[in-house]
């Protein structure tokens, strides 16, 4: 009865935190309906052929032809049999809730772990969790689909917690802490989050230092150290699989360096990215007042004419245009919303650099400050390349605006720290009543500036990609047009300003009420609670809405087949592609649901293959359209072996074309060179930068290019003379068989994407691949008549499933240990 006592207000706080998460999605939840999330939806397409492969053979394909002509799956669907077991631990952390629900959920619970373990009382963490959690930009992802990253940035906070609880000397369970949320943390499979929060410890790590050093306490930093350090290992060595390969995947993905030397050597980064790339999505200076006024640039990249209040100002002639511009008008591309951390939150934030003591506050501070400047990459480049050329890591990540993610953390952690100050030492309102007041000017204040005078402060509300766009206005209507234009966006600017004014104005109020004990600290809380939660709230259902929802069979049903698609799937070839020209080529999965693409989108697919889309295949699209059009569709009139070589040798047997009709039509292409062939002759070259230029030199029915340290597996390639024969007889797409006949031999060209860990045999005798034309497989083949057999099942994969079973083993007797000792400690107090 006294361990229930004691642990009732946390058992509270949990079925609260899952209350909050059923009300937010209300009534959707109730009705069974589910999010449409087009990122995912997208993203099934990419994962289809392993669903189906998975469904057939109760095995894990780790490799498909669904997109890019054939890529690893290890970053598309990383699923190991050793991450069933955390699988159902995570399952049982969320209480099994319904998705969307058990998001909040986790975002909550996690935080709330993480304050628990710096000693807050129970109350205060509540507030703290819900501070965190409905942070604007965690609401956002999951509208827009980005789940391993909820997940990651849902599991770090409790994985910080373990870290909290070693430094602080509770070393078994910050033991178990960490190495449980590091296993969380790592199979929610989001490095670049778990990267930016590897900021965060850092800062805080050195924090503890300093504390230990002036506390005279480094043998227990030491400890501390390294049981936070064995606890992440054991994480680490759970999801061995899942980290071994994606390390692998690395060196040949987009996000490795690459081995082209290129011309404008300036904009590639160590990584192999190119810092255009990596910045592209930068957060703008002035964007940064979102934290205190979501509205600042306007919110999300929506058509403006959504905005039924800001529509109340709009010119009724100019309505056609504003249903085709955005509400956005800041730097970035577009966006789906701010990040906007709470205008009371960012006050107590502020607060608490004054009445906080110690070197945690720094650390927060610094890691705020840092999170900030890096988010704005292109706009502040100076600092942006220092990182990018000096910091391990970092330019393997684009989308710099993304880590400020770290001032989402660093800033509702300190505002917690304030307000905790302020209920454990009331006189501090007094004894430091200025610093509230200057907190309360530099938010409120500052929001009300912005209200009365919004022109002052951001004089232009076009940005200058619109700019371009309007110019096409004739003069007369273009003044006007952007008059009004201007006049709305204020309104939207302003209006958002004032409402963040009245927020911090009321939190003012409440810390006021306290000073003079009107409210008493459960009470100021739980004002606070309510105050913060709402306003939060408020701006997140704008991103993150009931109108999202759609049936739950609208969701889960598969891909509608248009008549294009069942036109070629009337082929029953075992392996062919399929070119998507009346789409985004590489920014799409719907052409993969149902065929092989040569197209597909991935943010880091095969760095050669990208290399190939910039040199070849997208300067032979582009000629293809006119081409076939010049020649009315007759495939016959068109010398297809000149036009497209490159789409030839990836075996593109089907070209979808655009209909002016909004309908597609599939072309079949005669030049394709089919699955596999033999050549002539392999010219051998030193380096990549030749391989590839002589990819468009050669005749690539005949001749390949290979680099010469391929030499020894591929030898010297026989002049054919036409008979020899390569058929396909069987297919999945980590095991093809081949049926070969040739009465020279030689050097076999597969048109298959070539990845190192790929296999061959020769009629059950191992054989060497090669790669050849910059991207293939290749193989010698003996004269006669032969089984080769290609094969995707990397051996390592068995090594270190067994590490991580051997981990799951530790770890088990350590919870073992960790409960035993509770139960002897409790039987003590008894």
């Amino acid at each position: 009865m006294e361990t229930l006592k004691k642990w009732l207000p946390d058992i509270l706080a949990v079925i609260l935190f899952a209350v909050i998460g059923f009300v937010y999605f209300m009534p959707a939840d109730i009705d069974g309906r589910v999010l449409y999330r087009e990122d995912s939806s997208a993203g099934r397409g990419l994962g289809q052929e392993s669903k189906l492969y998975l469904e057939k053979t109760g095995e894990r394909t780790r490799w498909t032809n669904s997109a890019f002509s054939g890529m690893p799956t290890y970053q598309v669907s990383p699923s190991y049999t050793s991450t069933t077991v955390l699988g159902k631990m995570e399952d049982a952390y969320h209480l099994w809730l319904p998705e969307n629900v058990w998001y909040v959920f986790a975002y909550l619970l996690g935080f709330y772990i993480l304050l628990r373990a710096f000693d807050f009382k129970q109350y205060l963490a509540v507030l703290g969790s819900i501070l965190w959690a409905f942070s604007s930009y965690f609401f956002i992802i999951i509208a827009a689909g980005h789940i391993w990253k909820v997940m990651a940035l849902a599991y770090l906070p409790p994985m910080i917690a373990g870290m909290v609880l070693s430094y602080r000397g509770k070393y078994l369970w910050g033991l178990i802490v960490t190495a449980i949320f590091t296993a969380f943390e790592i199979n929610a499979n989001h490095v670049q989050m778990t990267y930016y929060y590897l900021f965060i410890i850092l800062f805080m790590v050195i924090a503890w230092l300093v504390m230990a050093i002036r506390d005279k306490k480094l043998p227990q930093f030491v400890k501390g150290s390294v049981v936070c350090a064995v606890g992440a290992l054991l994480g680490v060595l759970i999801n061995i699989s899942n980290l071994y390969h994606t390390w692998e995947y690395t060196k040949e993905s987009m996000r490795g360096k690459s081995e082209l030397v290129k011309k404008n050597s300036s904009n590639q980064t160590s990584s192999g990215l190119d810092r255009d790339y990596i910045t592209q999505w930068s957060y703008g200076i002035g964007e940064t007042w979102t934290l205190l006024v979501p509205n600042t640039k306007g919110g999300a990249s929506v058509p403006l004419a959504q905005n039924a209040k800001a529509m109340e100002k709009a010119d009724p002639n100019f309505m056609q245009i504003y249903q085709q511009m955005g509400q956005y008008w800041g730097d970035q591309p577009g966006t789906s919303g701010p990040v906007y951390v709470g205008a009371f939150v960012l006050m107590l934030f502020i607060l608490g650099l004054f009445i906080v003591k110690g070197p945690m506050k720094w650390a927060l501070l610094g890691a705020t400050i840092l999170s900030i400047l890096l988010s704005w990459g292109r706009n502040f480049m100076g600092f942006t390349n220092f990182f990018l050329d000096y910091i391990p890591m970092y330019a393997k990540f684009r989308t710099v605006a993304s880590i400020l993610v770290i001032a989402e953390f660093t800033i509702p952690l300190l505002a917690m720290m304030a307000l905790k100050k302020i209920v454990d030492e009331p006189e501090i309102l007094k004894t430091k009543i200025r610093w509230v007041w200057v907190s309360f000017a530099l938010t409120g204040g500052i929001a009300l500036l912005f209200w009365l005078m919004p022109s002052v402060f951001f004089p232009d509300y076009i940005s200058a990609q619109e700019n371009q766009a309007l110019a096409q206005i004739p003069a007369e209507y273009l003044g006007p047009l952007k008059s009004n234009l201007t006049a709305i966006r204020e309104y939207i600017f302003s209006s958002d300003a004032l409402r963040s004014f009245i927020i911090v104005a009321l939190g003012m109020a409440l810390l006021m009420l306290y000073k003079y004990k009107k409210l008493n600290a459960k009470m100021l809380v739980g004002c606070v609670t309510v105050l913060c939660l709402v306003d939060m709230w408020q701006v997140n259902k704008r991103y993150l809405n009931d109108g999202m929802f759609v049936e739950a069979s609208v969701r889960n049903s598969d891909q509608p087949m248009t008549a294009t698609d069942r036109q070629i799937l009337k082929d029953k070839g075992l392996d062919y592609r399929v070119l998507n020209l009346a789409s985004n080529t590489f920014n799409e999965n719907e052409t993969s649901y149902y065929h092989k693409s040569i197209g597909g989108y991935h943010p880091a697919k095969l760095r050669r293959y990208q290399e190939m889309i910039d040199a070849y295949i997208a300067p032979e699209m582009q000629k293809m359209m006119p081409a076939i059009s010049k020649a009315g569709g007759d495939m016959t009139k068109v010398d297809g072996s000149k036009e497209w070589p490159v789409l030839n040798m990836l075996n593109a047997k089907y070209f979808i074309l655009p209909l002016q009709s909004g309908q597609t039509v599939p072309l079949q292409n005669p030049y394709v060179q089919g699955n596999a062939w033999f050549v002539d002759k392999v010219d051998y070259v030193d380096n990549a930068n030749q391989e590839i230029d002589r990819v468009g030199k050669i005749d690539l029915h005949h001749e390949a290019v290979a680099d010469k340290k391929f030499s020894e597996q591929l030898g010297k390639a026989v002049k054919q003379d036409g008979t020899s024969l390569a058929v396909i007889k069987s297919y999945e797409p980590n095991h093809l068989t081949y049926e070969v006949n040739s009465d020279k031999g030689g050097v076999l060209v597969f048109s298959e994407i070539y990845y190192p860990e790929w296999t061959a045999t020769v009629d059950g005798q191992k054989a060497e691949l090669g790669r050849v034309n910059y991207i293939l497989r290749a193989l010698n083949v003996k004269p006669g008549k032969h089984e080769v057999v290609l094969d995707f099942h990397p051996a390592s994969i068995r090594t270190t499933e067994t590490l991580a079973y051997c981990s799951y083993g530790i770890l088990a007797l350590l919870i073992a240990a960790g409960a035993f000792m509770a139960r002897r400690k409790n039987k003590e107090k008894a």
